[in-house]
């Protein structure tokens, strides 16, 4: 089920901010396929709900994949897009946690950092990551700690230290452990809603009007519910 005005998951809204739990299947801005977009489903809440009679602002912050779930933040004003944009451009301001269930294939440590060279393939929409660098390749670091050990997945709590195209799905398939459900990275089958388990799970920054702290976390969707 994607998201519709009337069933958006709304995390937190001030006049400046809207933050929603966004569902497989959406998408956060307009592409080839023509599907409604998020940004535009918003808007549509965003008019109705304070009757708005001309058009509605909404700046995309940042963006998730289609398949993943989980936080995405919006800017209500022209005013503080500019500031959100080079508030999230610096990994140091902005904590970001994904929860993500792994097919259990290997054994995995504890807790790691992973260090990799990423090259994006745009005709395949895929991202191959290297153990070093190579032309055109971009560094890019997470660190992924187990949650839960299940008998046949890890549930894991990733931080990014680097935003990169698809950067936790193809350094995680690097320890033989894909995303459950993301074959696009190697995982052995399609989960019955399209969509994968990664989820952006939780999000801590400074309100850059208010100037207080924001901390978020998002609820799992019920898909989820077996590994939590």
């Amino acid at each position: 089920m994607v998201s519709t005005k009337d069933n958006l998951q709304i995390l937190y809204e001030d006049n400046h901010i809207l933050i929603i739990n966004k569902r497989a299947g959406d998408i956060v801005q307009g592409d080839k396929t023509g599907d409604v977009p998020l940004s535009e489903i918003a808007k549509q809440y965003l008019k109705e709900k304070y009757n708005k009679k001309g058009n509605v602002y909404l700046g995309v912050v940042h963006r998730l994949d289609r398949p993943t779930t989980g936080i995405v933040v919006f800017a209500k004003t022209s005013k503080v897009l500019p500031r959100l944009n080079s508030l999230f451009a610096d990994k140091d301001k902005v904590l970001k946690k994904y929860w993500a269930v792994l097919e259990k294939n290997q054994t995995l440590k504890t807790t790691e950092t992973l260090t990799h060279w990423l090259v994006r393939n745009p005709k395949q929409n895929k991202s191959k990551a290297f153990d070093k660098e190579v032309s055109d390749s971009k560094k890019s670091i997470l660190q992924y700690r187990i949650l839960q050990t299940l008998d046949r997945y890890y549930l894991v709590e990733v931080q990014l230290f680097t935003g990169r195209h698809h950067q936790i799905r193809s350094q995680l398939s690097t320890l033989q452990c894909p995303i459950k459900g993301d074959v696009k990275y190697g995982a052995k089958r399609i989960n019955s809603d399209a969509s994968i388990h990664l989820h952006a799970r939780e999000i801590r920054f400074l309100h850059p009007i208010k100037k207080e702290e924001i901390h978020i976390i998002a609820p799992v969707p019920d898909l989820w519910k077996p590994f939590v």
